[in-house]
C-alpha cells in the first residue's frame, strides 16, 4: 500500500514539474517576444510579412517574371548582382544634404550653408547607412512621444543646454522628454490652452501648423491630441539631433531653415505658423521671411510669435538686449504685418498672435503704393527657387473643419479647376481607388492597423489618397510631391488637412537615417525612369527606412522587376503581389521588410 501511495505521490510530483517548466518556458517565450517586440533589438513578428502563406494577398512566387518580364537585357548593369557594403560606423547619422563638412564651404550671410547642398553624383554614397550599436524597436505612439531610447539617438548636450528649459531629460537608457520648451518650460500643453483661448484650436478649423524652428518639436507632438498635425522644421545646427529627437518621438519634422530659398511648400497651406523663440529675423530682410510665411499661410489663418521681441519692455535685461533695437524689432514686425493684411488679435505676456484677413484683397495697398511689389511668379513653383521681397496676392476658397475636408469636402483648388487634368468626378474616383488599394495592403501586412508603423511616407502622393485612406490616430503620413510630377497636387493634399513637402528623388530627403517606418511608392520609379538611377533612390530609401521597416512598392511589371532585383541587395526580404484585380493587369505590388542589422564602433556588424 505504501509503494503505491508513494508511486502516486511521484505521480503527482512529475505532473507538477512538467507543469512548472512548461509555464516557465511559456512565460520566457512570451518575455522574449515583447522585449523584441516593444523595446529589444528588433521585432521578430514583423518578418513574417514576407513570409506567410498565400492567403488573400494574392502572391505570386512561382510565378517566374524574371524570365518573361524582367525588362533587363544582357547590357543593363542592373541584370548583375549588387554588393552593398556597410558603411562606415561614423555614418550611422548622415544627411546627405546637410553634411556640416560641406556646409561649411558655402556663404554663413540669409543662413546659405545651413540650407540644403547635395553632393554631386560621384561623390555619393554606395553603401548602407548603418544602425548604431544597441539600436532597438522605438515605443509606439503615445508613449514614444515621452520616451526616446538613448541608444537610437545617443547624443546628450541639449539634457545639459535646455536644462532649465525642460525640452530633454537623460534617465538611464532613455531619454524624457517633458514637453517643456524654450518659451513653455511648464510644458506645451498650458501653452496651447493659452492658445487655444484664442484660437480655434479644438474644433476643427485648425488642422495644419507650420512651426518654425522647432526644437525638439514638442509642440507639434502636444498638438496632435487635439488632432492637429504640424510639420515642424529646423536645422541640423549646433542643437544637436533635434530634427531626430522629433522624429524618433513620432512627430512630423523636416531639416530646413528659412534662408534664401523658398520653403518646400505650396501656397495657403497651413491654417497656423507658430514660433516660439525660433531666433528668425523677422522684421530684417524687408520682410522678406514674414511675406514667406504669409505665402504658405491660408486665407483666415493664424501666426504666433512668441518670445523676442514681444514684450520687450519687461525682458530687454534678461535678453541682453537694449530697449531701443527691440522697439525697433517689434515696429517692424507691426508695419510688415499690416503691409500683409495681418490684424494683431491677441497680444498677452510674450506671445502675440495675428490673423490674415479672408479677404486680403481689400485691405493690402495697391501695386502703384511706393514700396509694393507684388509676386509675379507661381506661387506653387518653390523647388530651389529664391526667396521673393513680394506680396503674394489672391484669397482663398471655403475652408470646412477637419475632418470632413479629408473624405466629404471637394478640395477647393479641385473645386475651382486650377489643377488640371483633375476633375470633382476624377477626384472622388481617386478616393474610391486608394481605399480599395489599402484594404489590399492591410491584407498583405496586417501591422498597419496596429501601431507598429507610426512614421509613414508616401513618396508619390498623388492627391493623397493613400494617406486618406490610411488615416488614423496611430499614424502620421508624410506626403511626398516630386518636383518633376506632371500635376502639382501638394496644394491639394494640405486643403484635405493632410502635409507634404515637395522634393527631387534624384536627391536624399532632409531627414535622419531610420525615421520612416513605412514608406510607400506609387508609380514613383516609372516617373524617374532615364532620370537618375534606381539605386540612388532606393539607397536613400534604406537610410531614412528604420531596421524591420516595410516599403510597398506599386509599378509597372518591367520596372518592379528591375527594383526587386536592386532590392535584394539591400538586406531587404522581399515579396511580389498581383494587382488587386489579379494577374492579368500589369501593374504589381513590391513588398520588402528592411532585416534588422547594425554596427559598432569598430565597424563589426551585429544582427
Amino acid at each position: 500500500m505504501a509503494t503505491k501511495l508513494n508511486s502516486g505521490d511521484n505521480r503527482s510530483r512529475s505532473f507538477v514539474y512538467i507543469f512548472i517548466i512548461a509555464s516557465l518556458c511559456g512565460f520566457f517565450y512570451l518575455f522574449g517576444r515583447w522585449q523584441r517586440s516593444g523595446f529589444g533589438k528588433g521585432d521578430l513578428l514583423v518578418m513574417d510579412i514576407t513570409k506567410t502563406s498565400n492567403t488573400n494577398c494574392n502572391s505570386i512566387p512561382n510565378l517566374n517574371f524574371e524570365t518573361h518580364h524582367s525588362g533587363i537585357t544582357d547590357n543593363d548593369s542592373t541584370s548583375q548582382t549588387l554588393d552593398f557594403p556597410a558603411c562606415d560606423a561614423n555614418f550611422t547619422d548622415y544627411t546627405p544634404c546637410q553634411d556640416q563638412k560641406r556646409a561649411m564651404k558655402f556663404p554663413r550671410n540669409d543662413m546659405i550653408y545651413r540650407e540644403r547642398h547635395c553632393p554631386p553624383q560621384e561623390e555619393k554614397l554606395k553603401c548602407l547607412v548603418p544602425a548604431p550599436q544597441g539600436y532597438v524597436t522605438p515605443f509606439s505612439w503615445p508613449k514614444s512621444r515621452d520616451y526616446v531610447p538613448y541608444a537610437n539617438a545617443p547624443y546628450k548636450a541639449l539634457t545639459v543646454e535646455k536644462a532649465i528649459q525642460n525640452w530633454i531629460q537623460y534617465e538611464g537608457n532613455v531619454f524624457r522628454f517633458p514637453g517643456g520648451g524654450t518659451q513653455f518650460p511648464q510644458g506645451a500643453d498650458a501653452y496651447i490652452d493659452q492658445l487655444a483661448s484664442v484660437i480655434p484650436i479644438d474644433n476643427g478649423t485648425v488642422r495644419t501648423a507650420l512651426d518654425t524652428g522647432c526644437g525638439v518639436a514638442s509642440f507639434g507632438a502636444y498638438l496632435w491630441k487635439r488632432n492637429v498635425i504640424a510639420m515642424s522644421f529646423a536645422p541640423r545646427d549646433n542643437h544637436e539631433a533635434q530634427v531626430q529627437f522629433a522624429l524618433e518621438r513620432g512627430v512630423p519634422a523636416v531639416i530646413g531653415v528659412l534662408g534664401s530659398i523658398k520653403m518646400p511648400y505650396p501656397s495657403k497651406a497651413f491654417d497656423m505658423a507658430h514660433c516660439s523663440r525660433c531666433l528668425i529675423p523677422w522684421g530684417s530682410n524687408d520682410g522678406k521671411y514674414m511675406m514667406e510665411v504669409d505665402r504658405v499661410l491660408r486665407p483666415g489663418g493664424y501666426w504666433v510669435l512668441s518670445g523676442p521681441p514681444i514684450n520687450w519692455k519687461n525682458n530687454y535685461k534678461s535678453w541682453q538686449r537694449t530697449l531701443e533695437d527691440l522697439e525697433e524689432e517689434q515696429l517692424k514686425i507691426e508695419s510688415i504685418a499690416k503691409l500683409l493684411c495681418w490684424e494683431k488679435i491677441s497680444e498677452k505676456g510674450e506671445m502675440a498672435i495675428w490673423q490674415k484677413k479672408s479677404n486680403t484683397e481689400s485691405c493690402r495697398p495697391t501695386e502703384n503704393t511706393p514700396g509694393i511689389q507684388f509676386c509675379s511668379n507661381d506661387p506653387d513653383d518653390v523647388w530651389y527657387k529664391k526667396m521673393e521681397t513680394c506680396v503674394s496676392a489672391g484669397s482663398g476658397g471655403d475652408y470646412v473643419a477637419f475632418p470632413e475636408r479629408l473624405y466629404d469636402a471637394v478640395p477647393p483648388r479641385v473645386v475651382s479647376g486650377s489643377i488640371p487634368g483633375v476633375s470633382v468626378e476624377k477626384y472622388m474616383e481617386d478616393g474610391k481607388k486608394w481605399k480599395k488599394h489599402v484594404n489590399g495592403y492591410k491584407r498583405m501586412n496586417g501591422m498597419i492597423d496596429s501601431g507598429r508603423y507610426r512614421n509613414v511616407m508616401d513618396m508619390n502622393a498623388g492627391l493623397g489618397g493613400f494617406a486618406a485612406a490610411i488615416h488614423s490616430s496611430k499614424l502620421w503620413v508624410m506626403n511626398v510631391v516630386p518636383n518633376i510630377a506632371e500635376t502639382n497636387t501638394l496644394g491639394v493634399i494640405y486643403e484635405r488637412g493632410l502635409i507634404g513637402i515637395y522634393h527631387d528623388w534624384c536627391e536624399a530627403f532632409s531627414t535622419y537615417p531610420r525615421t520612416y517606418d513605412l514608406i510607400h511608392a506609387n508609380g514613383l520609379f516609372n516617373l524617374y525612369n532615364d532620370r537618375c538611377d534606381f539605386e540612388d533612390i532606393l539607397l536613400e530609401m534604406d537610410r531614412i527606412l528604420r531596421p524591420e521597416g516595410a516599403v510597398i512598392i506599386r509599378d509597372e511589371v518591367d520596372v518592379i522587376m528591375k527594383v526587386k532585383n536592386i532590392a535584394t541587395s539591400l538586406r531587404w526580404d522581399t515579396k511580389l503581389a498581383d494587382h488587386e484585380d489579379g494577374p492579368l493587369v500589369p501593374e504589381k505590388i513590391l513588398i520588402a521588410v528592411k532585416r534588422y542589422w547594425a554596427v559598432d564602433n569598430q565597424n563589426n556588424t551585429t544582427t
